[in-house]
């Protein structure tokens, strides 16, 4: 309290910006004292104190017994003995040594995935026998995983507590259209890049709406305003703050009935159309609409940082 007035301040726990101002630690075989018993996870890392990163549950890879998922089972073990650990535990790895696997804190099983690259580029780039190393160099460098803990971690709250977390291609595949849009956004791209962003294709089931709401945190940490008609929509378009989001479905683009033809939403030129669910039928000459796509418009300030 100062005069008779309480104030208050925020503090950054994490500095997202610069690694070197953050207090990296790994160890080895930590005790955590919980209600009934001791538990000593294999290696826990901390950033500033807190086990926020990943518990690594190793097992020996020469005992026929314990495999991947016997590391799984002791994971699970864990959280039942010692939970004042996980409180704050984004990542939880699980590994006998040559294989490894990286999710969730809510993860199943078949959640659990590898991390198949280091630059992005190579898939198994140590070979198929040096999963552990793949993972270590693919995602725990500092400026990456720092990255990652800020973008590609998603709660789901409307039933059930659900953490879920990003896999490999889903970063790379966020940060090459963060660049690609940037680009192309910028009034300084050639008449080849400018407005041309590119897009990711990809088959049924590798995450394409995680993908668009990591693609959408990297951009912008912005609540979305929601546009549920055509004139709310080129409304909110004209209108648009130098940094925010509007999310619609993508029929809202389409001319009304006394149109000819699309009329110009907005003049500015950083402005980012980002659509999940429109497949193949939602374009060309055969073009129809489901109902179920979903377009974001954002607009990006490139002045401040991203």
């Amino acid at each position: 309290p100062r005069d008779g007035e309480t104030r208050g301040d925020r503090v950054s726990i994490v500095d997202w910006s610069d690694t070197a101002r953050n207090d990296w630690l790994a160890l080895n075989q930590f005790s955590v004292l919980g209600p009934k018993l001791t538990r000593r996870p294999y290696v826990v890392l901390f950033i500033n104190g807190l086990p926020v990163v990943v518990v690594v549950e190793l097992k020996n890879p020469g005992d026929e017994n314990a495999d991947l998922w016997t590391a799984f089972n002791q994971l699970q073990a864990y959280k039942e003995d010692i939970p004042d650990l996980f409180h704050s535990k984004a990542l939880l790895v699980i590994s006998d040594g040559i294989e490894a696997r990286v999710g969730s804190l809510t993860a199943d099983p078949v959640r659990y995935t590898a991390w198949r690259t280091i630059d992005g580029a190579s898939v198994d780039p140590l070979g198929a026998m040096k999963e552990l190393e793949t993972l270590v160099h693919g995602l725990f460098r500092r400026e990456r995983l720092l990255n990652y803990l800020r973008h590609f971690i998603l709660v789901q709250d409307d039933g059930p507590l659900v953490k879920k977390v990003a896999g490999y291609h889903q970063l790379h595949a966020v940060r090459a259209v963060v660049e690609s849009m940037l680009v192309a956004s910028s009034p300084k791209a050639d008449a080849y890049r400018r407005g041309k962003g590119g897009a990711v294709s990809h088959t049924q089931g590798p995450g394409k709406s995680i993908e668009i709401t990591c693609l959408a945190a990297e951009l912008l940490r912005e609540t979305p305003v929601q546009a549920d008609t055509r004139p709310r929509l080129r409304e909110l378009l004209s209108h648009i703050p130098s940094r925010g989001i509007v999310s619609t479905t993508i029929q809202k683009f389409t001319p009304g009935e006394d149109e000819d033809s699309f009329p110009v939403l907005s003049e500015r030129h950083n402005i980012a159309v980002i659509c999940d669910k429109a497949d193949r039928s939602q374009y060309g000459f055969q073009a129809s609409l489901d109902g179920k796509a979903m377009a974001v418009a954002i607009s990006l300030d490139l002045r401040a940082p991203v």
